[in-house]
């Protein structure tokens, strides 16, 4: 990997943006988790609301969303937008199996298609798992024959999604901590 610099440690090869994560992790504290909850939940709360929910001054929650920033643990800030008032509201997993892994290398190119929401390589039956939002079924067909004129793409299988009765980020809270 370029500009990745590398460590060792006793046999065992790390490398440093593992050993960051790492370490970044294991200094997470009950009160870093219980920020990131409140900051998941609703990432507009100004450092005043989250010092009194926590029961820290403004200054001590900005240094520490500061740090979590800075370790990577927090990733950025977006705004969760709603596909049916956008005009999409079909969500759909699309399987897409690929001649080889040299095809399947070929996944930023799912990138290019505005309707692709994720994009991920899996194990199993397919290598490929993409989520999608389109505007109907009519719609999701287009997608799909985009798709398979992308060199390398041998098929897909859809699964169109009735309802989402949960969508979230990862938790950090850990069991034993108090979501309070």
């Amino acid at each position: 990997m370029p500009n990745q610099r590398q460590y060792f440690r006793g046999w065992k090869h790390v490398s440093k943006s593992k050993q960051t994560a790492r370490s970044a992790f294991s200094r997470l504290d009950a009160a870093d988790r219980k920020l990131l909850a409140l900051l998941s939940e609703d990432a507009t709360r100004s450092y005043a609301e989250l010092g009194q929910l926590m029961h820290l001054s403004p200054p001590a929650i900005h240094e520490r969303a500061k740090r979590l920033r800075q370790d990577g643990v927090i990733k950025g800030t977006v705004a969760l937008l709603d596909g049916k008032k956008l005009g999409r509201p079909l969500l759909a997993f699309v399987h897409v199996d690929t001649k080889n892994w040299t095809s399947t290398r070929r996944i930023l190119e799912f990138r290019a298609f505005n309707e692709v929401e994720e994009i991920h390589t899996v194990t199993g039956e397919s290598a490929i798992l993409l989520k999608v939002r389109t505007q109907d079924t009519q719609s999701l067909e287009a997608l799909l024959g985009k798709i398979h004129e992308i060199e390398g793409v041998s098929s897909t299988h859809s699964h169109i999604a009735l309802s989402t009765y949960l969508e979230r980020g990862p938790s950090p809270l850990m069991d034993g901590d108090d979501a309070d």
